[in-house]
């Protein structure tokens, strides 16, 4: 059990436990005698104050101990320990977790784990079809390689040995929404949505039944993937504002003058 009275001979080298410190720290770094701490029997520790400009709140602990029965100092150990009000680093967070939309750059990578749910094995994970039955006396039907069905998935564009599972659609669609849905302020403004707009470029696949990419480039969704809910001011069928009412040129009446000086 942890005595609460410092031992006495510990507790009064102070001189001992600040050459320590200022051998270990150095002499500028160690700043006045802060307090003393019982650790245990013969055993305490001596806070100093850090005078280091990038540890704000932070202190210099020394431990002394000494043997029972011997007046003996012994040195333990000397560290530099965070306040109360001392600035900490932030908690350690895996890059992967840090890492957001906009962040990577020239020659940056960013290599997909092997278990990512937004993605699920292509063709290359199947395994290479069984032979077909055949009636008796019938010719055997060949078995493909997986060269020659790599050579036709590559001419149909599905030679991709990880393909977007359905968790991996939903989580773009979803973004997608968020910034160019029709739930966004433009959409709620805009006079028509863009499935009837003719900037409109259709995409292929299940994500081409709710989005397409938006070809103009005075909508502020420009390049971007749209849902064909959302709209903006520059449909293409908005309405043509009307032009200025032209003003009748001025008319002078000089004949009440005239009958004036008449």
């Amino acid at each position: 059990m942890r005595s609460r009275t410092p031992d006495r001979l510990c507790a009064e080298a102070v001189d001992v436990a600040l050459a320590v410190t200022q051998e270990a720290a150095g002499p500028d770094s160690v700043g006045a005698h802060l307090r003393v701490v019982a650790e245990g029997d013969r055993v305490v520790t001596h806070h100093f104050a850090c005078e280091e400009p990038a540890y704000r709140g932070w202190h210099w602990a020394t431990t002394l101990t000494r043997a029972s029965r011997s007046k003996q100092i012994t040195i333990d150990e000397t560290v530099l320990l965070p306040g109360g009000d001392a600035v900490l680093a932030p908690t350690w967070v895996p890059w992967s977790e840090r890492l957001r939309p906009g962040d990577m750059g020239p020659g940056d990578l960013l290599p997909a784990e092997a278990d990512d749910l937004r993605l699920e094995p292509g063709w290359a994970a199947a395994p290479v079809p069984a032979p077909a039955p055949v009636d008796e006396g019938g010719p055997a039907l060949p078995v493909p390689s997986v060269a020659e069905i790599g050579s036709v998935a590559a001419e149909l564009g599905m030679g991709r040995p990880r393909v977007l599972s359905r968790y991996g659609l939903h989580t773009a669609a979803d973004r997608w929404e968020e910034e160019f849905g029709p739930k966004t302020p433009m959409a709620q403004a805009a006079p028509a949505q863009c499935d009837t707009c003719a900037f409109l470029i259709p995409i292929s696949g299940s994500l081409g039944q709710a989005f397409g990419i938006c070809a103009n480039e005075y909508s502020p969704a420009d390049g971007h993937t749209v849902s064909l809910g959302y709209g903006c001011g520059a449909h293409s069928e908005a309405a043509v504002m009307p032009k200025a009412v032209e003003l009748s040129p001025m008319v002078l009446d000089d004949l009440e003058d005239a009958e004036a000086e008449g």
